[in-house]
């Protein structure tokens, strides 16, 4: 008995392939097909997880880390004036922070609500108190170079006024809603800590969308001093908006900072961005699973498919393979042969399929098609990026199964006995 060499192997297996052009061509159709479908989804869920982070840490001005203390996200709504930092615990975390590298921004906030009046008609509101600088540094990697060049984005970016605390930022739906233009006058009415009403006449320095269609029509940014003013919370706030140099550091940043707190005594709790998104967090476990689904239902047609052409292939050539084993070939080697023949099958599939996915990216991309995702008040660009990670792994695991789905027919074939597979019609 003996073995071929690799190099006869793979000239035999490509002879194989070459025998029913017609059969391996739709095979390698289906493969290459499953397989761009696949990779297509992952780089335009990669760019929708891209997206909502930003939205979320930028757009909706998150930032990455956000410092309350402990106790303000429960008890803290029943008798806030307990759980908001004192001026002294602002400055005192502010110094103790200086010296982190990673740390570009440390903001205080103090968030409100109210009723929002133009004199005639008036509805509730929800609002940020921020300083201008802040928001200004926040918002500053919102939008990527694509969105910026769209032009679709141009009313997303907030902006107050350091030098006049009475312009306010309000919501498009808000400022529809009360018939207000830029520049219009109205009043804000809220209680303040001690639960005592109080108003402040605003102006209205500018709209934006929220992005959201929930909060689009109520949503409103103040500066950090009006809001003070109107709670009556001199010097204090709610929490501290951290903005990190690099989104991949936030865990182990916010590992390092809770150490750091506990061994200066501040008692005080730490939550990502993940964590204060909902929006985000139920979207990318949507999308995993989507996805998830999707590519079962590939590979289980990549199984299918391969497994069909070579049993098909395997019964056609049942006679050579009875030769082979005659003239001394191992049945391991007639496994190999098949096995080797299915591989190349796969792997050029999946070659192809993604040349045409890069193809359909490229198309996609420079298309600049847009569309108004569920539940959002604006229009987005529909984008693909490159998923190296996904891609990667599903070119590899598809080439794992394919050649696994030809061991089977082949090893039934080695076993059958040379008169038998010789005699065989």
């Amino acid at each position: 008995m003996k073995n071929i060499s690799l190099k006869n192997t793979f000239k035999l297996a490509l002879r194989g392939l070459m025998r029913n052009r017609r059969r391996s061509m739709m095979t390698l159709l289906a493969i290459a097909l499953g397989f761009s479908a696949v990779a297509l989804f992952a780089g335009y869920t990669h760019n929708v997880y891209s997206g909502l982070s930003r939205q979320a840490i930028h757009g909706e001005m998150i930032g990455h880390l956000t410092i309350s203390k402990r106790g303000m996200k429960l008890e803290g709504k029943l008798d806030p004036e307990r759980y908001l930092l004192t001026m002294n615990d602002v400055n005192a975390i502010t110094k103790l922070l200086s010296d982190e590298p990673h740390i570009k921004l440390i903001a205080p906030r103090l968030g409100l609500n109210g009723m929002v009046s133009n004199g005639r008609a008036s509805t509730i509101f929800i609002a940020e108190g921020i300083e201008p600088v802040a928001m200004e540094k926040l918002q500053a990697d919102f939008l990527s170079e694509r969105e910026k060049a769209s032009g679709l984005y141009d009313n997303d970016n907030k902006k107050l006024d350091p030098n006049h605390p009475e312009v306010i930022e309000l919501s498009e739906g808000l400022v529809e809603m009360l018939h207000l233009k830029v520049g219009g006058q109205a009043a804000m009415l809220v209680s303040t800590l001690n639960g005592q009403a109080n108003a402040l006449d605003i102006t209205v320095g500018h709209s934006f969308n929220t992005g959201n269609a929930g909060s689009n029509d109520k949503f409103a940014f103040v500066p950090l001093s009006l809001a003070r003013s109107l709670l009556d919370a001199d010097g204090r706030a709610d929490r501290l908006t951290i903005l990190l140099d690099d989104v991949n550091q936030t865990e182990a940043m916010r590992a390092h900072l809770l150490e750091k707190f506990d061994q200066a005594g501040f008692n005080v709790e730490i939550q990502t961005w993940q964590e204060l998104s909902d929006f985000y967090t139920q979207v990318h476990g949507m999308f995993d699973m989507i996805f998830g689904f999707i590519f079962s239902i590939v590979l289980t047609v990549v199984i299918m498919s391969v497994a069909n052409s070579m049993g098909m292939t395997v019964i056609e050539r049942t006679r050579e393979i009875g030769t082979l084993r005659a003239m001394g070939l191992k049945r391991g080697s007639v496994v190999k042969l098949f096995t080797l023949e299915s591989m190349l099958l796969t792997v050029l599939g999946c070659v192809i399929g993604l040349l045409i996915m890069l193809t359909v990216l490229w198309g996609v991309n420079l298309a600049g098609l847009s569309y108004v995702p569920p539940n959002s008040a604006r229009a987005v660009q529909l984008e693909v990026d490159w998923d190296a990670n996904r891609v990667i792994f599903t070119f590899v695991l598809m080439a794992i199964v394919g050649t696994l789905a030809a061991y089977m027919p082949a090893r039934r074939a080695a076993k059958k006995a040379i008169v038998d597979a010789l005699g065989h019609v």
